[in-house]
């Protein structure tokens, strides 16, 4: 790999201060690395937060939403709703379940799934829904949530990206259904690779604890046995000491998140002077969205540089910036199952025009000045 500037402004950056950088080092001192005691405290904590709720804690956001899933009991023949845009990783565990994703569009203001499209989606088959909290906004669970009782759904909340977030006055993870966490590199809490699940009061702990690790569970006496099919999805006491210095930290990284998107919406407002080159901004919510990522959507049929270009033209000034992410429906895995260009018009606008901006806690208000500077330089002269 070749090492970047030390000038370089990454899409995001993890903040790991030296205190958990200490705690690791006491950790692999300890001789208990793999799941043990701090993996307990990190679900503690996580508990605490969500007012109580009862937490897992895993190796990756995926496997908690294949678990939940499985523990929603969703399998062959049933449908799950979901919207196209998305990691691709919140409809492939749907196929392994052995069910269908059924797409929904978004709503082009939030990005997130179109509520009001959702009642004419759901037919006998279906089983649950899995909304996404798109870039840490939070999707409207009262009106979800009416949606699933309507109807008699599950609800998995895929919030990877919304750990931090809140929707009226309370965390997100602390009320609902099945709630899932990613705590990846990218995310606003990292523990390297790993994600937590929020079961509710119907699910019984110890089976989720036994899908964790191979389906084994422990007899009187301590002899083994297995009678389900679990999955390989501890999180490592390692992983956990990460966590819990991430979490000590999460309120101070959501309020400087919520700082630079405001500076960004005021750098980029043409009405406070900044050149209108037609860039579509998200929502300004400052009350409940965490402020995951920061993304625009580029006017690209007045540009004359495609957004390929313009990404590699923002690292060549030292700006990296993402795609997230294209719509999933239009990849050949769902081609194959019948979906198709024009499906979701706004999905694929969005998938198409989307591109991601720096932002983590540790950028100066300067770094958003100098991002917003160069990108609106390379995309105004370029206008048709």
């Amino acid at each position: 790999m070749i090492p970047l500037p030390a000038n370089f402004i990454p899409f995001t950056r993890p903040s790991i201060d030296e205190e958990t950088i200490a705690a690791v080092g006491d950790t692999l001192r300890s001789g208990w690395i793999t799941s043990g005691p701090r993996v307990q405290e990190f679900e503690a904590a996580l508990s605490a937060r969500f007012g109580g709720r009862t937490v897992r804690a895993f190796n990756s956001g995926t496997i908690t939403l294949e678990i939940a899933l499985e523990l929603a009991g969703v399998g062959a023949g049933d449908e799950v709703i979901t919207p196209p845009l998305s990691w691709v990783a919140t409809a492939n565990v749907v196929l392994h379940r052995g069910a269908r994703p059924v797409f929904v569009d978004i709503d082009p203001v939030t990005r997130n799934l179109d509520l009001d499209l959702v009642d004419a989606a759901i037919t006998d088959k279906t089983k649950a829904i899995i909304p996404v909290d798109l870039a840490g906004l939070p999707v409207d669970r009262d009106r979800l949530y009416a949606i699933a009782r309507r109807h008699g759904l599950r609800v998995v909340e895929d919030a990877a990206q919304s750990l931090g977030a809140s929707w009226r006055g309370g965390p997100i993870g602390s009320l609902g259904d099945f709630v899932s966490f990613s705590f990846h590199a990218n995310k606003n809490l990292t523990t390297s690779e790993g994600g937590a699940l929020v079961l509710p009061a119907d699910i019984d702990p110890a089976f989720c604890e036994r899908l964790r690790l191979q389906g084994v569970r422990r007899l009187d006496g301590g002899e083994m046995e297995v009678d389900v099919a679990g999955h390989k999805g501890n999180l490592t006491d390692l992983a956990a000491t990460i966590g819990l210095g991430q979490l000590r930290r999460l309120d101070e990284f959501t309020a400087r998140r919520r700082q630079l998107a405001r500076r960004y919406f005021a750098r980029l407002d043409p009405a406070a002077g900044a050149p209108d080159v037609g860039l579509g901004l998200p929502p300004a919510d400052f009350a409940d969205s965490n402020w995951h990522m920061f993304q625009v959507l580029l006017p690209l049929e007045r540009m004359k540089i495609s957004r390929g270009d313009l990404i590699a033209a923002l690292r060549a000034r030292n700006i990296g910036a993402g795609v997230h992410y294209p719509a999933m429906h239009l990849f050949a895995l769902y081609r194959n199952l019948g979906y198709a260009p024009g499906d979701f018009p706004h999905a694929e606008h969005v998938g198409a025009t989307t591109l991601t901006l720096p932002l983590f806690p540790a950028m100066s208000d300067a770094d958003v000045d100098a991002v917003c500077a160069h990108l609106l330089d390379l995309i105004q002269p370029a206008r048709a």
